[in-house]
């Protein structure tokens, strides 16, 4: 399936501006202002330290911003971040199923705390392990599945009450290829399905470029530019490639693109 290179809603789902997190006078998150759209695979790149998680923690309320301000799929991010999580999925990189629950039992247990009505339960869950083509391996306790069947059963967890929007903290590491190409075509049915937007941080480029229309490339606290693949690329030349950029953006530069790096102590002319 094709992958974006335009937002198709100019709605946005994530409205950042200045948002800002210090802990102990470190800057970990500085003044981002980052934008996202309905319908709409944004991914977040950057070397680790660059401030990814801590973003993802602040735009999903699990850490309160120090400054700036944010609205997530129409809610205000400091003073109604109830409403925030009601409107949005959550998938962190670690593990969140419980491996000694059934599938379906996990997914019982998402659909009553996201309040969906009992009258509705039934109906969303067997919809979610058909998606998820998980629906043979429903009753199997889930520390039992594959590593890809359990981060498309995370999914569907998240995903249950239908959220305007769905972030995800790294969703394929440690995947095998299979694996991880089911749960691409989990993202973006989402997406095509139910326009759901949907944030990833990732350090797999060919992740990034598979999925994402835009990507936003951090370093040291910043977003330090936004575009396509193809925009980011195409800034450092025609061969450039992504790991290129990334590259770049952690502080080296390449002889040429393809080649190793060689570390010059400066970073990539962003923006």
């Amino acid at each position: 399936m094709p992958r974006d290179h335009a937002p198709p809603d100019k709605t946005l789902l994530i409205a950042t501006k200045g948002l800002t997190r210090v802990f102990d006078r470190r800057t970990v998150v500085d003044h981002v202002n980052l934008r996202v759209h309905r319908g709409e695979i944004f991914a977040l790149i950057g070397p680790n330290g660059a401030g990814k998680s801590t973003l993802i923690k602040m735009l999903t309320t699990l850490l309160k911003p120090t400054s700036g301000d944010a609205s997530i799929a129409g809610a205000d991010l400091r003073h109604d971040p109830g409403k925030v999580r009601q409107r949005i999925g959550y998938v962190p990189q670690l593990p969140s199923a419980d491996g000694a629950l059934t599938g379906r039992e996990n997914l019982t247990l998402s659909a009553r705390l996201y309040l969906i009505p009992p009258a509705e339960r039934a109906d969303r869950i067997d919809d979610a392990l058909a998606r998820t083509r998980l629906a043979d391996h429903a009753d199997r306790p889930a520390q039992t599945l594959s590593g890809g069947m359990m981060r498309n059963l995370e999914i569907a967890c998240s995903t249950l009450h239908h959220p305007a929007l769905l972030i995800m903290d790294e969703p394929t590491t440690g995947l095998d290829p299979v694996a991880r190409d089911a749960v691409w075509r989990h993202i973006r049915d989402l997406r095509d399905r139910y326009g759901t937007s949907i944030l990833i941080t990732t350090h797999l480029m060919d992740e990034a470029q598979a999925l994402a229309g835009r990507i936003g490339v951090m370093h040291n606290g910043k977003l330090e530019r936004v575009g396509t693949p193809e925009d980011l690329r195409h800034e450092l030349g025609p061969k450039a490639t992504l790991d290129d950029v990334f590259a770049h953006v952690a502080g080296e530069v390449l002889s040429s693109p393809g080649k190793a790096p060689q570390s010059h102590g400066r970073t990539m002319a962003l923006g």
